[in-house]
């Protein structure tokens, strides 16, 4: 018999950092300032916030995945109206956030790598594609957990892969729920993360400025995506000329036909980042104290950074 055991699976948590962080400003009512007069609502939530995840999932890897580019280039040369309506007026690459928030960024980045938990972007690209990249690296190692608000990272779940989203949109951080592909079925009508992107990609998204194809919306994509089993699957019945797409529906589907040679560029997360080769494992000792302990006094964030310290099992230096 072989006295060999299995190494131990790796549980991976990914934190979509930009949800959590525009969540915990118009979330956290607390708006004390710092005697400098920056807010600090923002830096407290996500502290708090990593702590309840960190407390409920016991990750041995976590990563602050980051938006290095909030509106990649290469989804905008795609369908240019791809998140178009949050510029801010007369820019071409700046979002509308608040001011108040906009202070608050850096602090959290800062604070995230005080601790020695892992900021990772990767210039070009989204937060998401971030998240699709560690989560095809991390493949047979163990479960990932991805905590999002958006709904484009359903197309990560995965149960084969042990692939779940965490996601806070309705229930906050601390009743999040943890959807599989049974969720998205009971949910969406669909049965797994892919099709949820086909779905997506044939509904459409306003909040993206994704337009969608006229006339279809969740249910009559699933439906399709369902009976042809993706996307590819219903293009080809209408180009074959399948007969049970008929009248208005296949006329719509046909004059989408340059919107859908392009969506999968945008909906799909990228799964090939480049990412800098850097420990992913949950910190056993701060990164950086000195400049942790700075952070606490300038911004009065001792509580915070000690729940954290407690949820990360670190002792002060």
């Amino acid at each position: 018999m072989s006295t060999h055991s299995a190494a131990p699976a790796a549980r991976l948590l990914l934190l979509d950092t930009a949800s959590l962080y525009f969540r915990a400003y118009f979330g956290v009512k607390d708006l004390r300032q710092a005697p400098d007069g920056t807010p600090t609502n923002a830096v407290r939530g996500m502290l708090d916030m990593t702590s309840t995840l960190v407390t409920r999932f016991s990750p041995t890897h976590l990563v602050a995945c980051w938006d290095n580019d909030w509106r990649p280039d290469f989804r905008v040369r795609a369908i240019p109206t791809y998140k178009a309506h949050r510029l801010v007026p007369g820019t071409q690459d700046k979002e509308e956030a608040p001011a108040e928030l906009e202070a608050q960024v850096p602090i959290i980045r800062r604070a995230l790598e005080s601790f020695g938990i892992p900021v990772l972007g990767s210039d070009g690209y989204e937060a998401d594609d971030v998240i699709g990249t560690l989560t095809v690296r991390h493949r047979g190692r163990g479960p990932v957990a991805v905590v999002t608000g958006d709904r484009d990272l359903f197309q990560l779940v995965d149960d084969e892969a042990d692939v779940t989203v965490v996601y806070t949109a309705r229930g906050g951080v601390r009743d999040a729920e943890v959807l599989r592909q049974a969720d998205l079925q009971a949910r969406y009508g669909v049965a797994t993360g892919a099709a949820y992107a086909d779905m997506a990609m044939l509904r459409g998204d306003t909040s993206d400025g994704l337009p969608g194809v006229k006339g279809i919306g969740d249910k009559t994509a699933a439906h399709l995506i369902t009976t042809y089993g993706s996307l590819a699957g219903l293009r080809q019945a209408v180009a074959d000329g399948d007969p049970a797409i008929k009248g208005a529906r296949r006329t719509n589907l046909e004059a989408a036909a340059d919107y859908l040679d392009v969506a999968p560029l945008v909906v799909h997360v990228a799964h090939d980042a480049p990412l800098p080769d850097v420990p992913l494992t949950v910190p056993r000792e701060l990164a950086d104290p000195a400049t942790l302990q700075q952070l606490v006094e300038a911004y009065d964030l001792g509580s915070p950074v000690g729940r954290l310290m407690r949820a990360l099992k670190l002792r002060p230096e």
